[in-house]
């Protein structure tokens, strides 16, 4: 316990450049911490990104998803007001495709 206390009575005597440098990540060394990061790069981020875009890439070649059948639930799609935009029924990014109205999609 007295070793604990006698650590921190140095921390606290010491300026706060000094204890700044110290508890610093370049206290243990730049060299080491470079490496790391750049090996996370390109062997964590950059085959994340590559599977990422691979992913994407399959899915839009997969074609056109299937839209589910419609059934009106009562505490879906409910308007209590227009919107302001429009007739007041469409979503700003309405499809009218994927997105039904609340009586239904447009085109059935």
């Amino acid at each position: 316990m007295a070793a604990a206390g006698s650590r921190v009575s140095g921390l606290l005597i010491r300026s706060r450049p000094q204890l700044g440098r110290l508890m610093a990540s370049s206290a243990h060394g730049e060299e080491g911490s470079a490496r790391m990061w750049k090996a996370l790069t390109f062997f964590v981020a950059l085959p994340g990104v590559g599977v990422s875009m691979l992913n994407a890439y399959l899915k839009s070649h997969h074609g056109e998803p299937e839209r589910s059948e419609f059934v009106a639930y009562p505490h879906l799609r409910i308007r209590s007001k227009p919107f302001p935009w429009g007739d007041g029924n469409h979503t700003l990014f309405h499809n009218s495709h994927m997105n039904p109205l609340p009586t239904g999609y447009e085109d059935d």
